[in-house]
C-alpha cells in the first residue's frame, strides 16, 4: 500500500525518489541486474539531509550534471515483503535535468526517456502511484 502525506519527522525518512524530466520526457533508469525500468532514487546514508540523498541519487543514476529539484511529498510503503511489513517513509521529489553527463558509472545501465510510465516496472505496486501523485499534485502529463 503506498500513501501520500505532507510531512513526517525527518527522521522517518529513509528514501528519495525522484520524477525526473528531459527535454520534456520522464527519465526512467534501467538497472545492469534487471530488465525492467525504475524511477531514480534510493537508500539515505546516515548524516546525510534527504535533499542532498535526492541531488546523489539523481547524479549517481542518471548522469544528471545541471538540473533543478524540489520535494513533492512525501510517501510512505507497506508491504508484508517489504520491511517486515512496517511503514517505511521516502521524499517524492521533481527534477528538470538541463545536461546530463556522456556516460553512467553506477549500478544503473542505461536511462530511457518516455512520455508516459513504460510496462516493465522494478516496483509495479509502486512507481506508477508515486507518478500518479506527482502528476495530481502538479498538473503535469
Amino acid at each position: 500500500m503506498v500513501r501520500f502525506y505532507e510531512s513526517v519527522d525527518d527522521s522517518l525518512l529513509r528514501f528519495a525518489v525522484i520524477i525526473a524530466e528531459y527535454q520534456g520526457r520522464q527519465v526512467w533508469c534501467k538497472h545492469k541486474e534487471r530488465d525492467t525500468y525504475e524511477i531514480p532514487g534510493g537508500h539515505r546514508e546516515p548524516g546525510e539531509r534527504i535533499g542532498d540523498t535526492a541531488r546523489r541519487e539523481l547524479q549517481e543514476e542518471t548522469g544528471a550534471i545541471d538540473f533543478e529539484i524540489e520535494p513533492v511529498c512525501v510517501y510512505s510503503v507497506t508491504a508484508p515483503d517489504n520491511f517486515d511489513g512496517q511503514e517505511t517513509f521516502g521524499m517524492l521529489f521533481h527534477a528538470v535535468i538541463h545536461t546530463l553527463a556522456d556516460e553512467l558509472h553506477s549500478e544503473i545501465e542505461r536511462i530511457e526517456l518516455f512520455d508516459s510510465v513504460p510496462e516493465k516496472l522494478t516496483y509495479p505496486q509502486i512507481q506508477p502511484k508515486l507518478t500518479e501523485e506527482w502528476q495530481r499534485r502538479t498538473g503535469e502529463r
